[in-house]
């Protein structure tokens, strides 16, 4: 569980990373503005216009997951 500073820190240095590397260039040509929900352990994603909807397919997908948001093709 990520609880503490540091962790939180570790926790998003991962999160973009991972979107840099595997998500980026495939998400922001089409999916600009849309939110992203990133489950950092497995990779899997929810993406959508309306944040509640990909956050409601991301909780049900991932139960008691940590989730990393961001808005596609923004800065955090």
């Amino acid at each position: 569980m990520v609880t503490a500073i540091g962790d939180r820190e570790a926790f998003a240095r991962r999160a973009e990373s991972y979107y840099d590397r595997a998500l980026r260039a495939k998400l922001e040509p089409e999916h600009k503005g849309e939110y992203l929900f990133l489950d950092v352990d497995t990779g899997d994603y929810e993406l959508d216009a309306d944040k509640l909807a990909a956050m409601h397919r991301a909780r049900a997908k991932h139960p008691g997951t940590l989730f990393y948001i961001l808005r596609v093709g923004y800065p955090a």
